[in-house]
């Protein structure tokens, strides 16, 4: 079984991993920047309710051995089971593929379902022998979360206060009876129409992230205005058009120094730059610490 899963590779916490705490939850963020597939592997030690949000593509997570999967698709999820504390999981991510992962012990679980010993929430089928595979797709809500969730913050500080509450938030709608649940109990949230537009003017930088079009040309071509454009691009993924741009090119950056095929230079070409100087005063401005400090760290 061992020699089978040699080409998964571990997970580098520092870089999958958004949130942990002792004896709660954490929250893993794969997202595929790369041309070829990914094969990455996560050992769990304890009894976890999984939740699994595929943002963006198609991701295969796998369960111990390769052919025991889920296939999640975009804009669809899993709520995942077993009695076993101890399992490889496994995930298979192609290209442009983002998966978000909850894990969430068992009994913390329990404790966020009842208030006073009196339960608020149907959890039996939680407590004992039988697996669970649940699937279940995503609305404009949890969307919504998940893109929060992920993008950066001014006070990166603060940041795990924000992930904690997002989760709960999150729970809270993937939890509730669907005539709870409905983008139109809540005005701030976009329509479904709106979220496409923006999804589509966010792939449309990406797919030409060293010559992008502008605000003018990005708002005509995805059929909103400048200012709707905008605002919502910022509600939905939490900083401005470029902001994210900038964000999405400092991620590529770190996995490209990380993976040490490329030199600073060759990096900085990638990614658009006229010079490495450039790049370098960009990502210390990011990370605060230069290209080179942060292969050492």
């Amino acid at each position: 079984m061992k020699d089978s899963l040699d080409h998964y590779k571990n997970i580098d916490k520092s870089t999958h991993l958004l949130f942990s705490e002792n004896n709660t939850f954490k929250v893993f963020h794969f997202n595929n920047l790369s041309s070829n597939s990914e094969l990455l592997k996560h050992q769990l030690t304890n009894n976890y309710i999984q939740l699994y949000f595929c943002n963006n593509h198609q991701c295969k997570v796998a369960f111990n051995i390769e052919h025991c999967a889920i296939d999640l698709t975009s804009n669809n999820s899993s709520m995942v089971y077993f009695k076993d504390e101890q399992m490889n999981v496994l995930f298979n991510l192609p290209p442009e593929a983002e998966l978000i992962v909850i894990l969430i012990s068992l009994e913390y679980f329990h404790s966020l379902f009842s208030i006073d010993g009196t339960v608020i929430f149907n959890y039996n089928s939680l407590k004992g022998e039988n697996p669970i595979i649940e699937p279940k797709e995503i609305n404009g809500n949890i969307k919504l979360i998940l893109s929060q969730l992920t993008t950066s913050q001014k006070n990166e500080t603060l940041r795990p206060i924000f992930i904690k509450g997002k989760i709960y938030e999150l729970l809270s709608y993937y939890f509730s009876k669907p005539s709870e649940n409905e983008n139109e109990s809540c005005p701030y949230v976009a329509t479904e129409e709106t979220m496409s537009k923006i999804k589509h003017a966010k792939q449309l930088i990406l797919i030409d992230m060293n010559n992008p079009p502008s605000l003018p040309e990005l708002a005509k071509e995805v059929g909103l205005n400048i200012k709707k454009l905008k605002t919502e691009f910022k509600e939905i993924y939490g900083v401005p058009v470029f902001t994210f741009l900038l964000n999405y090119k400092m991620e590529i950056a770190k996995k490209l120094l990380l993976e040490q095929q490329l030199n600073v230079n060759e990096i900085a070409l990638h990614l658009g730059y006229s010079t490495s100087s450039h790049f370098i005063a960009a990502f210390k401005r990011k990370y605060k610490t230069t290209p080179k400090q942060f292969t050492k760290l």
